[in-house]
């Protein structure tokens, strides 16, 4: 497993054209949070230091090939006093693996303030890290993130809604220290955003396999955080149905402050005759 200080570097190759980097992986695809990453880091790149992101909404137009670089086209599409806004395009082999727009705003803009509350959740350091749960078949696929130190809250150990179709718990957090950069934080929660929360639409079918797949992604992003320390990711998934579902999550920090909103639809589609490696693609 790479570094995520590496999945992130970007390298400029011509006037707003960037190249990520490819890794070695266990997965038949590339992992959807580092493509996001790379096209956050790269739209970053495009825009001075005053403005921060604060959302993103990308698409995922075709599977990546984790075994070749990606190449982002950035387009600069309005520099604003307050707001700007980019658009990244993915591309390999000559086609978009990727879509995504991304928004940043000054910090020196006020107004009121209020957030929801966290749930109640045991500790972390209480949880077991999902590494040691796993059995040896999926281990490997894991290996992937394990880097990643993600705890999966125990259903009994949870306060659930009775309103809510699915719900899931996680608490994760990069397990090496990272450099204080604000933007680096803020691409490895792009990274860590695509973990888990689909499998959060699984959660009422523990026994159904589906084939799954992001189709599309949303952040937004609203108060400072260090994803080196303990992040807790509440989930639910509001709605499944014709092969889709749906997700969202929001993101805490282990002071009770939300810090980011995450919104997905991903592909959970049974019926279907798969391949071997698409069984394998985890639940992330």
């Amino acid at each position: 497993m790479a570094a995520i200080e590496d999945i992130l570097q970007v390298e400029r190759i011509e006037t707003d054209i960037y190249r990520g980097g490819a890794f070695p992986s266990h997965l038949q695809r590339t992992f959807g949070g580092q493509v996001a990453g790379q096209a956050l880091m790269s739209a970053t790149r495009t825009v001075d230091a005053d403005h921060h992101v604060h959302s993103l909404h990308g698409y995922f137009l075709r599977p990546g090939d984790p075994d070749i670089p990606a190449v982002f086209l950035v387009d600069r599409i309005r520099d604003g006093r307050s707001f700007v806004t980019r658009r990244v395009t993915g591309i390999q082999h000559g086609e978009a693996i990727f879509m995504m727009s991304a928004s940043f705003h000054v910090r020196t803009d006020q107004g009121y303030e209020h957030q929801d509350r966290m749930p109640p959740v045991p500790d972390p350091e209480e949880l077991n890290d999902r590494l040691d749960e796993l059995a040896e078949e999926e281990r490997a696929v894991f290996k992937e993130w394990r880097n990643f130190d993600l705890r999966i809250v125990p259903p009994e150990k949870m306060v659930t809604s009775p309103y809510l179709a699915a719900q899931q718990r996680v608490w994760f957090r990069y397990r090496h220290p990272l450099p204080a950069d604000t933007v680096f934080h803020v691409g490895t929660l792009a990274y860590m955003s695509d973990m888990t929360l689909l499998g959060s639409s699984r959660v009422p079918h523990p026994e159904v396999n589906p084939q799954v797949a992001s189709l599309d992604h949303a952040m937004w992003f609203m108060r400072p955080f260090r994803v080196d320390d303990w992040l807790l990711y509440d989930q639910t998934s509001p709605s499944a149905d014709g092969g889709r579902a749906l997700t969202q999550g929001r993101i805490f920090d282990r002071q009770g402050r939300m810090v980011a909103a995450v919104t997905q639809e991903g592909l959970a589609r049974t019926g279907r005759v798969m391949p071997e490696d698409q069984h394998a693609r985890t639940d992330r």
